[in-house]
């Protein structure tokens, strides 16, 4: 089996759909002698910051001298992204060898009246397979969608489960309040486990944390927020004090100061309880050293260009926040334009002025997105990413058009991004003026994609 061949055999398993629980899981690897159960394990689960704070905890456990998996979803560019270990993607020809063996397990299975595993039941089992061939010392594994019936969650017992930010998004598998949602993510949490928490949440979600976690015996451990203090915070990075140690991070947004908090509570359990080794130093190095790509990143700096996976109202809320405190952007004088009814008002900015190339998932907020992010645009452009699950970009643009005076619509991505650099190129404020990509993470992958061919 080829590389290709192991990606549309993979792709493949789409016809079987999405299904929440564990039972399939668990009979495919208990087929292929339950690799999952010989490795150690830092659970990821939550809404936004996952990948952050598995890249981030990833970063220093490398650092440190360990030889750490790390499995994420969905991928930027390369499929082989969501599979590394030390920050390098599982070869090509690694992924056709064991997903040509999970194939014939799978054979065996459906021919014995077992149901067919889904997409991401194959590629969270070719994970473990190859983790467990590579002897890893630990793995971060990221929760694909929830906690409690995600295919992740087939782990027995973590040496620590992580719940970072959570907000409403896939409401319509994990529920329409912030406490149905904690209840889906508080899944992961073990009986007579540890469960470090995001310091900045949610009551609602910290209230159900606490429950479940008391119910299955579980410690918490919740970072201080308020021994946070941000000393530097600039488009380029962050510096701050945490504990009477100082940190600085490249990732932007003070947001991900609370991820980092969260990694560094997760790295003082493994070492507080289980004794592992991991020096003041390498936390440092490792945070400052991390990389985490399609998260406030800069793809050109003339014309600034920036690119951002917002793809909810959460992360779309911290977007517009971070783009209004990085770049100048005044939005006390911006009047939107409420409905298609309202009066004509130019949704522009007075000092920098943003132009939005934005392509969402049709199954995400995404009027609500756009409503966020109008106030503080000069001209949004509507696109749509490479995915069956896309939005139209007639579609997303109609509704942009509710909010803003000046909507292009082009559902071609390269077009769409040229038409927002000529834009910005061409415009009378040039010198001033931002092109910001935003919304599925398919996007940004295609985006940078094009970028590194010299779009």
């Amino acid at each position: 089996m080829t590389y290709e061949e192991a990606l549309q055999y993979i792709h493949g398993t789409l016809k079987f759909g999405s299904k929440l629980g564990l039972k399939n899981i668990t009979n495919l690897l208990y087929f292929m002698g339950n690799p999952h159960k010989k490795l150690k394990y830092i659970h990821v689960g939550g809404t936004n910051g996952k990948g952050s704070v598995t890249s981030m905890i990833t970063s220093i456990l490398k650092q440190q001298g360990y030889k750490v998996g790390m499995y994420t979803s969905p991928y930027i560019e390369e499929f082989t992204e969501r599979i590394q270990i030390n920050g390098r993607n599982i070869e090509e020809k690694q992924l056709a060898r064991i997903t040509q063996w999970i194939q014939g397990i799978i054979q065996k299975m459906t021919a014995q009246g077992y149901a067919h595993p889904t997409e991401f039941e194959v590629v969270t089992a070719i994970a473990f397979q190859y983790y467990c061939e590579q002897a890893c010392d630990f793995v971060v594994l990221e929760v694909g969608l929830g906690g409690r019936f995600d295919a992740t969650n087939v782990i027995d017992s973590p040496l620590v489960s992580v719940i970072t930010s959570i907000g409403m998004d896939h409401m319509a598998f994990l529920g329409d309040t912030i406490a149905q949602i904690a209840f889906e993510k508080s899944g992961i949490i073990k009986p007579d486990n540890i469960v470090v928490v995001c310091p900045d949440q949610h009551p609602d979600a910290v209230q159900v944390i606490r429950r479940i976690a008391q119910e299955r015996n579980a410690r918490i451990v919740i970072g201080d927020k308020d021994a946070i203090d941000i000393t530097s915070d600039t488009l380029h990075g962050i510096a701050f004090n945490y504990q009477n140690n100082q940190y600085q991070i490249g990732l932007v947004g003070a947001h991900q100061v609370l991820n980092a908090v969260t990694a560094i509570s997760t790295v003082e359990v493994l070492k507080k309880y289980y004794d592992i080794p991991i020096s003041r130093e390498n936390m440092r190095i490792g945070l400052e050293t991390v990389r985490w790509p399609g998260r406030l990143e800069i793809l050109s700096k003339d014309p600034l260009f920036i690119v951002d996976g917002a793809h909810n109202m959460p992360a779309v809320t911290v977007l517009k926040k971070s783009l209004i405190k990085y770049l100048n952007i005044n939005e006390d004088s911006v009047t939107p334009r409420l409905s298609a009814a309202s009066p004509s008002t130019e949704c522009r900015t007075p000092d920098n002025k943003i132009s939005f190339v934005i392509g969402m998932m049709e199954d995400k907020e995404y009027e609500k997105c756009i409503r966020i992010l109008a106030p503080i645009a000069d001209c949004m452009i509507a696109t749509a990413p490479l995915n069956k699950r896309a939005l139209p970009a007639r579609k997303l643009g109609e509704v942009m058009a509710k909010y803003c005076d000046n909507v292009l619509i082009e559902e071609d991505i390269e077009q769409a991004v040229r038409l927002g650099m000529e834009r910005v190129k061409k415009g009378a404020c040039a010198d001033r003026h931002i092109l910001c990509c935003c919304g599925s993470l398919h996007l940004i992958g295609a985006v940078r994609k094009l970028f590194r061919q010299n779009l």
